[in-house]
C-alpha cells in the first residue's frame, strides 16, 4: 500500500506543477492578448493632473476657477488643480515655461502674448490657443466718498494703484490715462493686488485703485463692507476713443446696489478667457469645454450666469481656438 501511494504521488506532483506553470506563463506571455485590452482600458481611464492658472485670492477668477475646475474634474479624466497668481501676464509666462496647462486670462492680453506686444514686445508666446472667452471683465476705478474722486481727471497727483507691471490691470490702467491726456507719471503710481488695493483705500495710504475683474470683486465688496464706495465712471465720448484704438474693450455698466452705490456706473470691460497649451490631448480639451458649457448650473459664483456656450467665441477676434474646444463649438453649430 504504501508503495502504490508513493506511485501516485509524483504523477499528482508533476500534474500541480504544469497547473503553476500554466498559470504563470498566462501572467507573464502567454495572456497577451488580454494584457493589451486591460492596458488599453487603463490608459483610456487614466486621469490627468493639470494645474488651472488663476489670479489672487481677492478677484474672480480664483473663486471662479475652483468651481470651474471641479466640473471639469467631476465630468472629465482631467484632475484640475487651480493655483493662485499674478493673473493675465504672469499666466501667459508660466504657460509659455510648461509649468501649468491651463490658465485665466483676459483677452487682450493672450492677443498680446501671441503678437508679441505691450509686455511681451518682441518676445511672442507661441504655445498658446484659446479655448472660450467666459464673461465680461469689468474696469473698475475704485475709490470712497471722502476721497473726493468723482472724474479719471482727479486722479492727477493722488496714490493709485494700478496693478502689478505687465499685468492686465496695468495695462487697462495705462490705456484709460492715455485717453483721458494722462500717463502714469501724473499720478503717484503703486503696484498692488486687489486685496492691498482695497487694504490701502481703507486704511488711507492710497487714494483709488483699479480692478480689472468680474463684479462684485470679492476684495471690493469688502471694503464696501466698511466704507462708502464709489466707482468712478467714464465718459461716453472716452468710451468711445478706447475702443475705437483698442478694439478689445466694449461698453459695460456696473449696476447700482453692487457695493452698495446709488445709481448705475459706466465704464468698460474686457472679456475674461480660458486658455490652453497647444500640446494638450484634443480630445480631453474637448470634454473639458463640452463638460464647462453644459454644467454651468452648478457654478454659483455671479458670473456664472454668464458663461454661455453660446457667447462663448465673442471678443476673442482673431485667438486660434485650440482644436478640441474648436470640435465642441463647431457641433454646436457656434462661430466667431
Amino acid at each position: 500500500m504504501k508503495k502504490l501511494k508513493n506511485s501516485l504521488l509524483f504523477p499528482i506532483l508533476l500534474l500541480c506543477m504544469m497547473v503553476i506553470a500554466a498559470c504563470g506563463g498566462g501572467t507573464e506571455s502567454g495572456g497577451s492578448a488580454n494584457d493589451e485590452n486591460a492596458d488599453t482600458d487603463t490608459k483610456s481611464g487614466e486621469s490627468q493632473d493639470l494645474s488651472l492658472l488663476t489670479g489672487g485670492t481677492g478677484g474672480t477668477y480664483y473663486p471662479l476657477g475652483g468651481q470651474i475646475g471641479k466640473i471639469i474634474s467631476d465630468n472629465t479624466n482631467a484632475k484640475i488643480t487651480p493655483q493662485t497668481s499674478g493673473a493675465s501676464a504672469e499666466n501667459m509666462e508660466t504657460l509659455r515655461a510648461g509649468e501649468a496647462e491651463l490658465a485665466f486670462s483676459q483677452t487682450d492680453i493672450t492677443a498680446y502674448a501671441l503678437e508679441g506686444k505691450e509686455m511681451f514686445e518682441g518676445d511672442p508666446i507661441d504655445n498658446i490657443q484659446a479655448i472660450a472667452s467666459l464673461y465680461p471683465e469689468t474696469i473698475q476705478l475704485v475709490t470712497t466718498k471722502k476721497s473726493g474722486i468723482e472724474s479719471v481727471e482727479d486722479l492727477k497727483g493722488k496714490a493709485v494703484s494700478i496693478g502689478a507691471p505687465g499685468s492686465g490691470v496695468y495695462i487697462n490702467a495705462v490705456q484709460i490715462l492715455e485717453i483721458h491726456g494722462m500717463t502714469v507719471d501724473d499720478i503717484k503710481a503703486q503696484n498692488l493686488s486687489f486685496d492691498e488695493s482695497t487694504d490701502g483705500i481703507q486704511s488711507g495710504t492710497i487714494d483709488a485703485a483699479f480692478v480689472t475683474a468680474g463684479t462684485p470683486t470679492g476684495a471690493v465688496e469688502a471694503l464696501a463692507a466698511q466704507e462708502d464706495v464709489v466707482i468712478v465712471p467714464i465718459a461716453d465720448d472716452k468710451i468711445k476713443s478706447l475702443m475705437e484704438k483698442y478694439p478689445y474693450y466694449a461698453e459695460d455698466t456696473i449696476t447700482s446696489g453692487t457695493y452698495n452705490i446709488e445709481s448705475d456706473v459706466k465704464t468698460v470691460a474686457i472679456k475674461a478667457m480660458l486658455v490652453a497649451t497647444k500640446d494638450l490631448d484634443e480630445t480631453l480639451v474637448y470634454d473639458m469645454t463640452k463638460a464647462l458649457f453644459e454644467n454651468t448650473d452648478k457654478i454659483t459664483h455671479a458670473k456664472g450666469e454668464l458663461i454661455k456656450a453660446e457667447t462663448a467665441l465673442e471678443g476673442l477676434g482673431d485667438l486660434e481656438l485650440h482644436p478640441g474646444a474648436a470640435k465642441y463649438f463647431e457641433e454646436k453649430g457656434i462661430t466667431k
